[in-house]
């Protein structure tokens, strides 16, 4: 009998510290995820105070990923990291990782935002089912004053950089890949 308390109050303490546990765990998650919210909410504007014709595009575009803290560096083999959001009709939907590896002549490191914009469903649903890889094909627009009235989708993608600080030096091939993870 003694026995069987024991092993009950065992279950029940184990039972709280698990359900503890994933409350912290989901509230790191969701303030991680709202800082992430306002950084790239910070970066939209900046894309759009750089060049207002971007607004249209944040607008008018099917969905749109923004990675507001992208990093870059190499020395011979380079690679890239960044967390962002993912938008639809201007709603936050899930997070998105940006990783990158390129080898070839470079040296040095970089900071920048970037911007991906989807043109149609079929283009998203790509994106969000991870099948999604950029290659040299499919390039970046430095975002000027200006550069969004003349840039045009292709491949039904449209990608725009914002330089943040840093110096690197790059005649490099590499491509970028994504993985989207819905917001539960």
């Amino acid at each position: 009998m003694k026995t069987k308390n024991i092993i009950n109050n065992l279950k029940s303490i184990l039972l709280c510290s698990a359900i503890l546990i994933s409350t912290i765990t989901n509230a790191q998650y969701s303030s991680k995820n709202k800082r992430m919210i306002t950084d790239s909410r910070t970066a939209i504007n900046a894309f759009i105070k750089t060049d207002a014709d971007m607004k249209k595009l944040f607008d008018n575009s099917y969905a749109y990923v923004v990675f507001p803290n992208v990093g870059k560096g190499g020395l011979g083999v380079g690679g890239a990291f960044g967390n962002g959001i993912v938008f639809q009709k201007k709603a936050t939907i899930g997070t998105a990782k940006l990783s990158q590896v390129s080898i070839g002549l470079q040296a040095g490191g970089q900071g920048y935002r970037e911007v991906i914009f989807f043109e149609n469903k079929t283009n998203f649903d790509n994106f969000k089912e991870n099948h999604l890889k950029f290659s040299a094909q499919i390039s970046a627009v430095i975002a000027a004053s200006g550069a969004a009235a003349n840039a045009s989708y292709a491949e039904g993608i449209l990608i725009f950089a914002q330089p943040k600080g840093g110096l690197m030096y790059e005649i490099s091939i590499g491509g970028q890949t994504f993985n989207y993870e819905e917001f539960k």
